[in-house]
Formats: structure tokens, sequence, C-alpha cells
């Protein structure tokens, strides 16, 4: 069975964001497929909303036989295990976010799935991770590395490394 490369992005920021983070890692390869890379931890300042809890951040790339359909529902499935549940009315707080940013070299364009995220190269908190694990990795319609990207992103929201 063919292995298509899937970048994620996992995100909280309440409750106990390291374990819950701790958690999601442990899920993932159960249940979307073998985690290759992952990026340190970032602690991020919520970007399109106001919070005083900020998120705890980390990339990674996985090999996974899914199609991107079948990883939203696992993604889902893992989010509603931490309590999640999808607001329709913009961005808030909450205990676990997963976002596909990549799917081999895919552009989808659908009402619930748009790959890679639309708006992954206006946010440092996405940026950031990801170039730490893929640099040189080139956006399918951009046509310019995360590198590249990072250093064209006007955000200014604080990201930082945190020491593991």
């Amino acid at each position: 069975m063919r292995k298509h490369i899937l970048y994620l992005l996992l995100g909280s920021n309440l409750g106990d964001r390291k374990k819950q983070m701790d958690e999601a890692l442990d899920l993932i390869p159960e249940m979307i497929g073998e985690v290759t890379k992952r990026s340190s931890f970032y602690e991020t300042e919520p970007w399109g909303f106001s919070s005083e809890e900020f998120f705890l951040n980390i990339a990674m790339q996985t090999l996974t036989s899914l199609s991107p359909e079948e990883v939203m529902r696992k993604i889902d499935e893992i989010e509603k295990r931490f309590g999640r549940e999808r607001a329709d009315s913009g961005y808030s707080s909450r205990t676990m976010d997963i976002d596909i940013l990549f799917y081999d070299d895919l552009v989808l364009d659908q009402n619930i799935l748009k790959i890679p995220h639309p708006m992954l190269k206006d946010r440092r908190f996405v940026l950031i991770p990801l170039n730490e694990i893929a640099h040189d990795l080139i956006h399918p319609v951009f046509l310019k590395t995360i590198g590249e990207l990072l250093q064209e992103c006007a955000d200014t929201k604080e990201v930082r490394k945190l020491k593991e």
C-alpha cells in the first residue's frame, strides 16, 4: 500500500497542554501513521482571537496509507477524545487542535478540507515548527520553500521554542 507524506500541526491551550500533546502524539501512530519527524515544542501567542492562555504547538511529518478524507476523520476522532467540539464561529481556545498542513504535494479545495492549509503562510506558529523539520519543503501553490515563506511572513505574534 502506498505511503503518503503528511504534515500535521498540533496545538493546545486549555488544560494540561503538555500531557494532552503527549497523549495525542501517542495516538497519531496508532490511528494515522508512523511519525518520521517532529519539531520541538513551541509556546505560541493565540492567533485570530484574544486569550491569556498561550498555545503549545508541534509540527510533525507522518507516513500514512490513509486518504486525506480518512486522515480528517481520524483527526476528528482524536480531537473528540480531548473534548474538542468544533464551533463554526471563528477561532477559540481548545484542548486539542490538529491541522493538516500538507499531504504529499496535493492541492485540494473542498468545503471541509483544504490542502495545503490555506492560512499556513500567514502564521509564524505554523511556519517556525514546520521550518525546523521541513525547511526545504516546497509549497505546491506558492512554489516557495517553508524557509522562504517564513522569511516573508508578516505575522508578529510571539513564538518561542521550549527547552525539553
